[in-house]
């Protein structure tokens, strides 16, 4: 709200509470949406590192969300079922599934209470009674609005120029509907049709606007002030602006001490998003996690990729760059594995480096740093192997690589890979083909190994 680095303090002395806006499981979540998770949960892991002890709630939209922002058009869910011959509740629970298994793969820690919005549809109704009883809401044919031009600070987390945007709007507002800005909180079922997803209501059968659940389920799981509200950069104009007019109008007061967001993952083509629901590209490429696996990448070298810029920042996926992430990532994994067995509970982690990577954290997450200090612990690896491997368990409670899990045969490139590439080098070097074995040193060096030439042949070592 305040667009500058404020110090944390929470409403509870050491405790804090987290509402963080989930998927609409009509479809797989694309890694720019999983880019938004994994901040959430190096927030998450930050303030745990930090001794707080964290509430989080996550909604799961599987009913509402419309495909226009103007609250026109089909339900997602609805369409996502027609596209898969599933009914709405199959599908929800499908792709609610995915997102779990997605999760669960990238090493993000659950949420502590999970709230679906059609188990909540009592508490959104309610909502909307107690904005219609303090005059915050009008009928038309389609629904109940909320009237914006009730509120003198409506779109104050995006600024918004409410003026500006009325003098350079040429969208058709629908019919009755009072402002530009104004927003539907309970939509009506068609007269002459029956919707797959409907409920009964004071105003007739329908089902609830899309921003309606988040702050009906947020002030139930985390009451009437809440100490972080997160979400994409994408929410900061329409689906959290409307959040917080309906929720402090409800209330009477504020309602989030501060909001959080990540910024886009963009690609050549722009944006990366999912396709749209005839199938046709949007500017970006619909990339899941399972495509990133089935070319060959480890889940958690993605999570390593994601770390590589600021949460605030736009980060710009190419294959190109996660090789490189993978790469590193692989490199820490040898590290980490030479090491384990030296350490010893007893081992106190590097100081120094261990100092650097909370002041990186401390200071509004700012991973490209904390993965430096990681880095110059690693390279202590060879001189105190016990204290490094201390460094790197105590920083991974906020890095989340697990990486008291590293397994040998899961290193980006194995051992038998790495014995190959050697003897394809003696190969080159006995055919006098200098520049090709030069060219395999630089890869392995590139990936982490570095190949020594003795009396006894070539031995390797991670560097």
């Amino acid at each position: 709200m305040t667009r500058s680095v404020d110090e944390f303090k929470p409403l509870e002395q050491g405790r804090a509470g987290m509402y963080t806006c989930g998927p609409t499981v009509y479809n797989y979540a694309h890694v720019g949406n999983l880019r938004t998770y994994v901040f959430e949960d190096i927030l998450k892991r930050g303030l745990l590192w930090c001794g707080y002890d964290v509430k989080h709630v996550m909604n799961v939209t599987d009913v509402g969300h419309l495909v226009s922002d103007a609250d026109e058009g089909e339900d997602k869910m609805a369409l996502g079922a027609a596209r898969e011959g599933k009914s709405v509740w199959e599908l929800a629970e499908l792709y609610f599934q995915a997102f779990k298994l997605d999760l669960d793969r990238l090493n993000i820690i659950a949420p502590d209470i999970w709230c679906k919005a059609t188990e909540h549809i009592g508490e959104q109704i309610g909502q909307v009674r107690s904005l219609e009883q303090k005059g915050f809401t009008y009928i038309i044919d389609d629904g109940v609005y909320f009237d914006t031009s009730k509120l003198s600070d409506y779109g104050k987390l995006a600024r918004l120029d409410i003026a500006g945007l009325r003098a350079g709007s040429r969208v058709e507002m629908a019919v009755g509907k009072k402002n530009l800005t104004d927003f539907a909180l309970w939509k009506f079922s068609p007269k002459d049709a029956t919707r797959l997803m409907e409920w009964e209501s004071p105003w007739g059968v329908g089902f609830p606007g899309w921003h309606i659940e988040c702050s009906a389920m947020a002030i139930k799981y985390l009451g009437e002030r809440m100490d972080i509200h997160c979400g994409g950069i994408d929410h900061v104009s329409v689906h959290h602006t409307n959040e917080i007019a309906q929720a402090e109008s409800a209330i009477g007061h504020e309602w989030v001490n501060f909001w959080l967001h990540g910024e886009f993952l963009v690609s050549d083509k722009g944006k990366i998003s999912k396709s749209d629901e005839e199938g046709d590209s949007k500017a970006g490429e619909f990339l899941t996690l399972d495509l990133l696996v089935d070319r060959g990448f480890d889940p958690l070298a993605y999570r390593y990729f994601l770390l590589g810029a600021h949460y605030r920042q736009q980060l710009s996926f190419s294959w190109e760059a996660l090789e490189s992430a993978a790469s590193a990532f692989g490199k820490l994994k040898r590290i980490a594995l030479d090491i384990a067995g030296d350490y010893v509970s007893t081992d106190e982690p590097l100081e120094k480096p261990i100092a650097e990577f909370r002041d990186a954290v401390e200071d509004d997450l700012n991973m490209p740093r904390a993965l430096a200090a990681m880095w110059g612990a690693a390279k202590q690896a060879q001189a105190q192997p016990g204290r490094t491997y201390a460094a790197l368990l105590e920083m991974d409670r906020v890095l989340g690589f697990g990486i008291e899990s590293f397994e040998a045969d899961k290193l980006a490139i194995s051992e038998d890979d790495i014995l190959d590439m050697i003897r394809q080098r003696t190969d080159a070097k006995a055919n006098k083909d200098y520049t090709a074995a030069d060219g395999i040193r630089e890869t392995l060096k590139e990936m982490g190994i570095e190949i020594m030439d003795g009396p006894e042949g070539t031995t390797w070592r991670s560097i």
